[in-house]
């Protein structure tokens, strides 16, 4: 979950960050004008939702230049759920965590219903969609909860920030740490949770790009022996 990091001013500009977004979104748009809208997948459908985080994940790593998986690697720390059809780990775009609990919620409708009350109550340490980010340390992220928890807008807010942590600190590593805490004994166990998850999440991309070429491989032999 992103908290304030105290040590860094650079990552407390959520006003030009969302400059910068402005610019992102246009890039990202282009990068998903063939790819279905994450409003389609706000049906409670499992199956169909556990794609959404990772579409909009992808496109905000692309769009920031980040390495590919890291910001995957991160969602699935943050908001991972276990996807028992296709026996995979998925980010869940309408998880909200309060008081130290996660929460997954069927719809965007019923995660948005989740903060009001939470608020209403007084809770204010709150931390939704795909990746987490923290209402309370970043109130100026979003225009709306809606926004809050759209999978691209949630992403591309994540991808800015860790591109800041990772310029101030010079290191992508410190910036996965710092995504997390400031604080040593929270961060550390944090950043080997995210590098183990991001070393699978390559593994598991560069074996589905074999199996591709693999199977690009046998249908050009069988028109080949036509």
């Amino acid at each position: 979950m992103i908290r304030q990091t105290g040590m860094d001013l650079a990552v407390r500009y959520p006003m030009r960050i969302r400059r910068h977004l402005g610019l992102a979104a246009l890039l990202i748009g282009v990068l998903t004008t063939l790819r279905p809208p994450a409003a389609l997948a706000d049906t409670g459908n499992n199956l169909l939702n556990s794609a959404v985080c990772r579409q909009a994940i992808e496109d905000a790593e692309e769009g920031r230049r980040l390495p590919f998986g890291i910001l995957q690697a991160i969602s699935l720390a943050e908001s991972g759920r276990w996807n028992k059809e296709t026996r995979e780990k998925y980010a869940w775009p309408w998880t909200v965590t309060a008081h130290g609990e996660g929460k997954f919620y069927p719809t965007r409708a019923a995660a948005i219903a989740a903060v009001k009350r939470l608020k209403a109550d007084g809770v204010r340490n709150i931390d939704v969609g795909c990746m987490q980010i923290n209402l309370y340390y970043h109130p100026e992220a979003f225009d709306s909860l809606e926004e809050a928890f759209d999978p691209a807008a949630n992403s591309l807010y994540a991808a800015e920030l860790l591109s800041r942590l990772r310029k101030a600190h010079r290191s992508l590593t410190r910036a996965v740490a710092y995504y997390h805490s400031s604080t040593r004994e929270r961060n550390l166990p944090y950043k080997r949770k995210v590098m183990r998850l991001w070393s699978e999440e390559r593994r598991r991309h560069y074996e589905e790009a074999r199996k591709r070429a693999r199977e690009r491989w046998q249908i050009g032999i069988r028109r080949n022996g036509q």
